[in-house]
């Protein structure tokens, strides 16, 4: 992680991986380090520890604005960086065979036809309905998005995952999505959650207009239009879910942070 000034009052920290990154660290993705951070920011400026007008994620960088000290806060950010680093690279070497039995688990549900997928999500709602307390409490917490998934790329998604359509929503459906931060345009939330074997090209040719709530897939990330636009990304369905609001507080409903959960409408 790299400390840059950016004017008088600010500093970008970079999360793009240096050459000398120590292996354990250097097959980490650069988004979970950028997550890690703003969410700590976050817990620290909460506290008193941090402050800062502004604390903006992007893909490989966090954008601190307003700082009264930027010299003292980079200090700051230094004794800060092996908590970050510990609290990723802990569950990265504890977790690993747990993460790769839900992969394999997964991918073998990609491959179900639409009774299977039927049958997976009653089984879903009896284990949510089930759950310990604090689960359901944790679930509640998720923004449900409810999806028509009848985009016209949807075949073409299919293709590049090699399955059929109901296993690509199946996948969408049984994604925990998180906001890694915003962008492009008001209130478009780029959402992490989908494995980096599963990330799709934009189209040769953007369309000239994509409507209001189509829900889209580019590179390893999926993302919600707030408002008819211009757009090149892959569209796989659409929801009546209003993302962002000029007269709401906060105007975006799904700010970076938050946890997504897709349905089908």
């Amino acid at each position: 992680m790299r400390i840059r000034p950016v004017g008088a009052h600010a500093l970008l920290l970079d999360c793009t991986a240096l050459t000398d990154t120590p292996e354990a660290v250097a097959d980490i993705p650069e988004a979970a380090f950028v997550e890690a951070w703003r969410a700590e920011l976050w817990r620290r400026r909460e506290r008193g520890d941090l402050i800062a007008v502004e604390i903006v994620p992007a893909a490989r960088t966090v954008l601190l604005d307003g700082l009264p000290d930027p010299t003292a806060t980079a200090e700051q950010l230094t004794r800060w960086t092996s908590a970050v680093t510990a609290a990723i690279t802990r569950p990265n070497q504890t977790d690993a065979k747990a993460r790769n039995d839900a992969k394999a688990h997964n991918d073998a549900q990609d491959h179900a036809h639409a009774e299977a997928e039927a049958k997976a999500h009653a089984a879903a709602d009896a284990h949510a309905h089930n759950a310990p307390a604090e689960d359901r409490a944790d679930d509640a917490a998720d923004v449900v998005v409810p999806v028509t998934f009848d985009g016209p790329d949807l075949p073409a998604v299919a293709e590049h995952w090699g399955v059929d359509v109901p296993a690509v929503r199946h996948r969408l459906t049984s994604t925990r999505f998180r906001v890694a931060f915003c962008g492009f345009a008001p209130g478009f939330p780029y959402l992490t959650g989908l494995p980096a074997e599963l990330a799709l090209p934009r189209l040769a040719t953007p369309r000239p207009r994509v409507p209001a709530g189509s829900v889209a897939l580019a590179g390893p990330y999926a993302g919600i239009y707030p408002g008819a636009s211009p757009g090149g990304w892959l569209l796989v369905g659409r929801t009546d879910l209003v993302l962002f609001d000029v007269a709401a507080d906060p105007p975006a409903r799904l700010g970076p942070g938050t946890t997504v959960r897709m349905v089908v409408a």
